[in-house]
């Protein structure tokens, strides 16, 4: 099942509160999992990129420290912190 089959299927279910609040625990954890799994690949030094949300621009720098939820990295605009989630190494 693909995202778009998800999708459609969320929208046009008929999913009780308490089902759909299992669901969100679901995507929750996912999402935590997919941080870690970045936290781990990356380490201070590591030449990273992501994308902004704001302007669409890509970014590219250095991790400075890894934090619970978020990484600070140096590029040459400034310092970010950005969600473990947004960032592959480059």
């Amino acid at each position: 099942m693909n995202a778009r089959e998800i999708t459609y299927a969320l929208k046009t279910g008929t999913f009780t509160s308490e089902e759909l609040s299992t669901i969100v625990e679901a995507i929750k954890y996912a999402r935590a999992e997919l941080a870690r799994d970045v936290k781990r690949s990356i380490r201070v030094g590591s030449l990273v990129q992501f994308r902004s949300n704001r302007s669409g621009s890509v970014y590219t720098g250095t991790v400075e420290r890894i934090k619970i939820k978020n990484v600070l990295v140096n590029t040459t605009q400034g310092r970010f912190n950005v969600p473990a989630t947004m960032l592959e190494l480059a």
